[in-house]
């Protein structure tokens, strides 16, 4: 199978594997235990909280291990606006994009209807943020605001920095998701003025059902999961050594080959990309440019005419493993809420396919998932064709 769906998980690397298997084995302590086999366990989490924060630039004592990103961007949600209603806020307002995953998108939802206020802030034909939507929606109220890194969807980089900092002149914390973006792009949270980030490791070549909200210390938050004191309090439940110490040993290995990681897969995405506009002159991409502020390893089609859905059959079929959109939102036959948001129609929105390369991805597998895209669109729809 030529697997080009990266952005929806990635393989665990061999070395991550390695440093998890003795904590599926052995080493098999609680690591709340005092005795030596629970001391192990404790060490190896600690170590792994330490490698972490190296990267994102923080204090281990920052770093709080979840479930994923899922869970990340739901604490950070409801525990600094649960805080600031508990400090006296009447209403605390958040304001976040129209763009962004679901986890963040449902959850203000949900958090709308319990009695907080909700901003969502458009974006841009190209799928950007602007700074200025941001302040134009700040108000007294608002408790903190919320914009992903990268788009999962179109790769789509958002203008942290500024958002930020508009932001912070307000004296109100700024959070990212920043899932997509680990190992294509710097984490470093006082490079990005970020208060607070998420990250999945399974994005990053790590373990699934693991992952981290880097919060300051100086975010009042009101910890959502309570209960054996792990996580200094701030999430009970016994840990997950293995999945942390994958995560842990896996965020090193990201940002130590982010460099060439980031060549190689716009190496690959240019040359898919380049081949499929060279068959097929009328294709469109989704959002900026391939060489403007876009993930490097993302590529997201407008088919013509063709159903996202529809495509991924016929490219299953020849062993071409991708993705309509968001994996989270497979299933439920509605159009990308982020393309809608970008101004494409629903119709428009349901005719998308994203392609994105990893690692492991070889110019022969681009050369080969290059033909099928293209004899399948020539097939389907022969009069776009060239």
């Amino acid at each position: 199978m030529i697997y080009l769906d990266y952005a929806a998980t990635t393989p665990i690397s061999p070395s991550v594997l390695s440093a998890m298997m003795p904590f599926l084995g052995p080493k098999f302590g609680n690591p709340s235990s005092i005795y030596q086999l629970g001391q192990d366990a404790r060490f190896a989490i600690d170590h792994s909280r330490t490698q972490m924060a190296s990267i994102v630039g923080r204090d281990p004592a920052e770093i709080t291990i979840t479930s994923g990103s899922t869970e990340s961007n739901n604490l950070a949600l409801s525990g600094v606006l649960w805080s600031a209603r508990k400090r006296g806020n009447p209403r605390p307002h958040l304001v976040t994009s129209a763009i962004e995953h679901s986890a963040i998108l449902e959850h203000a939802e949900w958090l709308e209807s319990v009695g907080f206020a909700v901003t969502l802030v458009p974006c841009t034909a190209d799928g950007l943020v602007e700074p200025a939507a941001v302040a134009s929606a700040l108000t007294n109220e608002t408790a903190l605001v919320s914009v992903l890194y990268a788009n999962n969807e179109t790769g789509a980089i958002q203008p942290l920095t500024a958002i930020a900092a508009v932001a912070h002149a307000r004296g109100i914390p700024f959070h990212t998701d920043a899932t997509q973006a680990a190992g294509l792009l710097s984490l470093d949270m006082a490079e990005l003025n970020v208060d607070l980030l998420s990250l999945s490791a399974h994005k990053f070549y790590g373990p699934k059902g693991v992952g981290l909200l880097a919060a300051k210390r100086t975010v009042p938050i009101d910890w959502q999961q309570h209960g054996g004191g792990q996580e200094g309090g701030r999430r009970g439940g016994t840990e997950n050594v293995a999945g942390i110490v994958g995560m842990g040993t896996a965020l090193v290995e990201a940002e130590s080959v982010r460099a060439g990681y980031d060549a190689h897969c716009r190496t690959m995405r240019d040359r898919l990309a380049d081949r499929i506009r060279i068959a097929i002159p009328t294709i469109e991409w989704n959002g900026p440019a391939l060489d403007g502020p876009r993930l490097a390893n993302n590529l997201n089609l407008q088919l013509p005419g063709i159903q996202g859905e529809t495509m991924l059959v016929n490219l299953d079929l020849a062993d071409v493993a991708a993705s309509a959109g968001s994996a989270c939102s497979v299933g439920r036959n509605e159009p990308s809420h982020v393309l809608v948001a970008m101004g494409r129609t629903p119709e428009e929105a349901r005719c998308a396919l994203r392609l994105t390369v990893g690692r492991p991805t070889t110019a022969d597998e681009v050369d080969q998932a290059a033909d099928v895209i293209i004899a399948a669109v020539q097939r389907m729809a022969p009069v776009h064709a060239d």
